[in-house]
């Protein structure tokens, strides 16, 4: 099909391209919001939720290649863990997507009007959660930590998928794994939802997952104890910052209402 004498087609691309610049720019805060989010949560909480199973597929990838080829570059790419990243983003996405479609469909009824500003606030507060735990954590402050059940299923079917190598198995850990509970995922959903369409709410979680990609790549790298003597540096810090994204999307869902 020749793309460029199909008229209906080029109108299609053109007004998918319109209506993502539209989005971008509308929600480059939310986006930029959930990046931030990504990069901080992943220093301060994904790396231990996330990093064995990061560490036991980099460890692999290096049994499997013979001593004699093993190179740096070999290293890095193979820690890199792409497939498996890529499976995570395209479950976020999915996610986000849907939750902001069913969102968007309840605002338009008009006592639902203001779903998408409680949604991104619900998200705030859930951040500031977080925060408020890793805080309590460093002060030594009995703030209770989120505490979010089932698991078990999520651990049991993503067990057969660490055995073995090859970019299908990694993606397919990284769909699995992109439904772990996490408060800080949450979180990244409800903001997402508050973004009430569809594309914005599977970018915003795009960009959420990207934002926990160098962390977790800084595990597979550097192993699981450089990690954690890395982190001890960073620690006061990662609170702070996500005090202020909770403030960001506090802002957000003030200005949406």
């Amino acid at each position: 099909m020749d793309i460029d004498n199909n008229p209906l087609i080029l109108e299609l691309l053109a007004a998918g391209y319109a209506h993502c610049a539209g989005i971008v720019s509308t929600q480059g805060g939310l986006f930029g919001g959930l990046f931030l989010a990504g990069i901080v949560g992943s220093a301060s909480h994904c790396a231990g939720m996330c990093g064995p199973f990061v560490l036991q597929q980099a460890a692999a990838r290096a049994q499997s290649v013979p001593a004699a080829r093993m190179s740096e570059f070999t290293r890095i790419s193979g820690a890199m863990l792409l497939p498996y990243h890529l499976g995570r983003l395209t479950t976020y996405a999915a996610i986000g997507a849907g939750v902001a479609a069913l969102t968007g469909s309840l605002a338009q009824l008009s006592w639902f009007g203001w779903l998408p500003s409680l949604l991104l606030g619900l998200a705030a507060l859930l951040f500031l959660a977080v925060a408020l735990e890793r805080l309590g954590t460093l002060v030594q402050l009995p703030v209770p930590a989120i505490r979010i059940p089932w698991s078990g299923w999520v651990s049991r079917t993503a067990a057969p998928l660490l055995h073995g190598g090859g970019a299908l198995r990694g993606y397919l850990l990284g769909l699995v794994l992109g439904f772990i509970p996490c408060g800080l995922l949450y979180g990244a959903f409800a903001a997402a939802a508050g973004s009430a369409d569809p594309v914005a709410g599977a970018l915003a979680l795009a960009a959420f997952g990207l934002g926990t990609m160098p962390a977790l790549i800084g595990v597979a790298l550097a192993g699981g104890l450089a990690w954690r003597r890395w982190q001890t540096h960073l620690t006061p810090v990662l609170p702070l910052l996500m005090l202020a994204n909770a403030g960001m999307l506090g802002y957000l869902a003030w200005s949406m209402a």
